[in-house]
């Protein structure tokens, strides 16, 4: 099977019900966000990885982050079927496959509170920063609110995407500010504190 396959040329895709949109359908701009959040997350993980010991103890919240976002990146392909398989679709059995699964942002709750657990409480803004892999889940963050912006219009105005992908979404955003503060602790880089002039 080829890569390419040309049905893209004109400027419209598939979704997974078959049903054919123009690219810059707010169906696909989610699915791009996500898919970008994704790919930054693969580099936070490779950081993550260069900065958390390889000898850590497990029961160190920082030695979980990596396998964390792994599990993270899975569950956003998850959420790409879901969005790219309209509730208003007819394709019962479709509907069924793309639902995103149960319990997934009760696990991401769970980590938050671990990692929390370990970390000073905040008592100033903290601008990104911490050292290149705690800036980078930084980032994530930021692309992640992009993701739930656009999953937000889905399930709101058009009622296409079940609200349990908006919450899963919206959660993840606190786990990696969460995981870039932790990570940032570990590798003993200094968050910097916002300062008004």
């Amino acid at each position: 099977m080829k890569i390419y396959t040309r049905t893209g040329d004109a400027g419209e895709s598939s979704l997974y019900n078959g049903e054919r949109r123009r690219k810059d359908d707010l169906v696909f701009e989610a699915l791009g966000d996500v898919d970008e959040l994704n790919s930054v997350l693969g580099v936070c993980r490779h950081l993550v990885e260069t900065v958390v010991p390889s000898d850590a103890d497990e029961d160190e919240p920082s030695s979980s982050v990596a396998k964390q976002l792994t599990e993270i990146q899975s569950r956003l392909l998850d959420a790409g079927s879901a969005v790219a398989t309209p509730l208003t679709s007819e394709q019962t059995a479709k509907l069924k496959r793309a639902r995103f699964p149960a319990g997934c942002t009760e696990q991401v709750e769970a980590w938050i509170d671990a990692l929390d657990a370990h970390l000073p409480p905040l008592t100033n803004f903290i601008l990104p920063s911490g050292g290149a892999a705690a800036s980078q889940l930084h980032l994530a963050r930021t692309v992640c609110r992009r993701a739930e912006r656009k999953v937000a219009r889905l399930t709101h105005e058009l009622k296409d995407v079940e609200p349990e992908v908006l919450t899963y979404v919206n959660r993840l955003s606190d786990y990696l500010f969460t995981a870039a503060r932790v990570v940032a602790k570990v590798s003993g880089a200094t968050e910097v504190c916002y300062k008004k002039v």
